[in-house]
């Protein structure tokens, strides 16, 4: 009982909004694929020790293209799988500052069901919702930044279909399960000392120096953690 009390207290924490909850959209093509795939995600999920709908959180790493989905087990979030992504555009690492700049975001952005996309042009998509308060304080413009299939972006993260099949099954059922929203943490290059230092030169180094906060939240607890904005940088709750 108190361990059933506890998952439900870190749920409500983790993902209290004071939005009403929204409709999760669907089409013929996301029927089709969540039909199609989501019964051998459900296998994998059992053999994890996870519970399918459990609440997801997702993290991007640019320099190492890979995409990564957390899921919800008791009180923290463990590695359900990681997925390489095809294509982020063509500048590399640092923040999306202006629209058609071919840059991908860095931050902390979060995916209410609106923001899902079941008719995307390139398969499946979702919003990231850049810009962000963040990148709006700093005065970014751009915008329709999604996680999509296909391997084509000019500042998307693009997947490849089945990827993104995947990806957006297991999205679409914690969405239909009650979650208001999922994060998504995106970073130029894992944020270890080691990198750290190797980028400690480079122009963006004290902007990274501000995501690491969140990163190192993460890593230490396995809950992401609430970021906010004050004076210009991110500002971290601990959940």
């Amino acid at each position: 009982m108190k361990r059933l009390l506890l998952f439900f207290t870190i749920f409500l924490s983790i993902f209290q909004s004071t939005a009403f909850a929204q409709e999760v959209p669907s089409s013929a093509r996301s029927k089709e694929v969540i039909a199609r795939v989501a019964p051998d995600l459900k296998k994998e999920f059992a053999q994890a020790g996870l519970t399918w709908g459990s609440p997801v959180f997702m993290r991007i790493f640019k320099k190492e293209k890979r995409l990564e989905v957390w899921v919800l087990n008791e009180k923290q979030f463990h590695l359900f799988k990681s997925y390489k992504v095809c294509t982020y555009g063509l500048r590399g690492l640092g923040p999306k500052l202006e629209e058609g700049d071919w840059r991908a975001p860095e931050g902390f952005y979060f995916v209410p069901p609106g923001m899902m996309n079941p008719s995307s042009r390139y398969h499946l998509a979702f919003n990231i919702g850049y810009p962000n308060k963040y990148d709006r304080v700093h005065g970014r413009t751009g915008g329709l930044i999604m996680v999509h299939g296909s391997c084509v972006s000019i500042g998307c993260y693009a997947m490849r279909d089945k990827r993104i099949e995947e990806i957006y099954t297991i999205a679409d059922a914690a969405l239909r399960n009650g979650q208001p929203f999922f994060r998504v943490h995106i970073f130029p290059f894992e944020m270890t000392e080691k990198n750290m230092k190797k980028y400690q030169d480079d122009d963006w180094f004290e902007f990274w120096q501000n995501l690491k906060q969140g990163y190192d939240l993460f890593e230490k607890s396995k809950i992401p953690p609430d970021a906010d904005v004050k004076n210009g940088k991110y500002v971290f709750t601990p959940m």
